[in-house]
């Protein structure tokens, strides 16, 4: 079992940035996908970003070249470098595992962009 704490969200305007954290309740080498993903008000939660044990990162279309996942197995950690938000990037932003077939999430982390 695994438990995820989001933190980093909070209030920015339009064009800055945010870093995202995401500890984990234990170690994360074995882990085989960790990611973000998000949920706007009305809207149904989708995929942000995604990295996996041994292959490279994956990203939604819409923040492709403004945000960055990468994550520090010394620390249990995954990140999420959030540049150049746009209001449309309000949402809260959940931090998902997928371990042996099981999946968990955080609890959110809410982050909303002023224009």
């Amino acid at each position: 079992q695994v438990q995820l704490v989001e933190s980093g969200g909070g209030l920015v305007q339009a064009g800055g940035s945010l870093r995202l954290s995401c500890a984990a309740s234990r170690s994360i080498f074995s882990i085989n996908i960790m990611g973000w993903y998000r949920q706007a008000p009305g809207k149904q939660r989708e995929l942000v970003a995604t990295t996996t044990g041994g292959g490279g990162p994956n990203y939604a279309d819409s923040v492709k070249g403004r945000f960055s996942i990468s994550k520090d197995n010394a620390k249990n950690t995954v990140y999420l470098q959030m540049n150049s938000l746009k209001p449309e990037d309000t949402a809260v932003y959940y931090c998902k595992a997928t371990s042996r077939g099981l999946t968990y999430w955080g609890q959110g982390t809410q982050v909303t962009v002023s224009s």
